[in-house]
């Protein structure tokens, strides 16, 4: 099945109250356990790549070719969406012309000025390729690909006029952050997001979803939010199986220092926060 737009998913889910998990890759492992469990759950999947990512890969086409003869081989019947995750614009165009069919346009952290005319542009240039869009409003806080970000409160009038150029989703700043969240974390300003609903008719996406509150999330959700991210929780989870195995004398044992004994637990250990993450968005058999 080829790769799809992420537009009717994401649509989808914001008409009908749930969320579809947008999981980053960042291995080959990563990319074979993200489509496997999102197969075996009957849920539509949208996988990321940051820039970091991609030149760690080798290239844009490099992910485009992995993803696509993962989907043939491995019988991927489920709805799969490639997305550039944080781009800048040459970063996006680049990518929709090595065929990802989603891209996210970060122009928050430059002029909001220049953020709207790159996201005008870029619109125009994703429907020559069937491929959705999502820009953002107010930079979400933490740390993205080495760019560091205090957070900012989304602004409904930029959102608006955002969403008004034709993008399929919006990334909006409402107090969530990338990464681990410290503990004096306040928590989601659902005031600004009810404010932000009110000014733009169109899916939120909910960016730093590893590690906020089961209820919040599911009050993001019932408040327009139909994309969340998630990225830290995966590798949190990778990382700690890795260290367990080793730690553990495991990998002492016989030839369990071969590459895919070795990263057995941790393909497991993936898969089980994925699966948990697809469920608690209710993507769960919504293909």
């Amino acid at each position: 099945m080829p790769l799809v737009n992420a537009k009717k998913m994401v649509n989808n889910a914001y008409q009908n109250k749930y969320a579809i998990a947008h999981i980053n890759t960042n291995t080959f492992e990563w990319t074979k356990v993200i489509l496997e469990t999102a197969q075996k759950l009957n849920a539509p999947i949208i996988i990321g790549t940051s820039y970091g990512v991609v030149k760690y890969f080798g290239g844009f086409n490099i992910i485009y070719a992995l993803v696509s003869s993962l989907i043939k081989d491995l019988n991927i019947t489920i709805d799969v969406a490639l997305h550039m995750d944080h781009g800048n614009f040459s970063q996006c165009v680049e990518a929709l012309k090595a065929g990802y069919t989603s891209v996210m346009y970060d122009g928050s952290h430059d002029g909001f000025k220049e953020n709207l005319e790159n996201t005008k542009n870029l619109v125009e240039i994703a429907k020559e390729y069937n491929a959705s869009v999502e820009a953002e409003v107010g930079s979400i806080g933490g740390e993205e690909d080495g760019v560091i970000a205090m957070g900012e409160i989304a602004n409904p009038i930029e959102a608006k006029k955002l969403a008004q150029l034709g993008i399929d989703f919006l990334a909006a700043g409402i107090g969530n952050i990338h990464g681990q969240y410290p503990q004096n974390w306040k928590g989601l300003d659902f005031k600004s997001l009810e404010i932000l609903n009110k000014e733009v008719k169109i899916p939120f996406v909910l960016h730093g979803g590893s590690g906020i509150p089961k209820d919040q999330i599911q009050k993001a959700i019932s408040n327009g939010v139909a994309k969340i991210n998630v990225n830290t929780e995966v590798k949190l989870a990778n990382a700690k199986a890795l260290i367990d195995y080793v730690e553990s004398g495991e990998i002492k044992k016989g030839k369990n220092w071969e590459p895919r004994k070795l990263y057995k637990p941790c393909y497991d250990a993936m898969a089980k926060v994925i699966e948990e993450k697809i469920k608690e968005f209710h993507s769960e058999n919504k293909n």
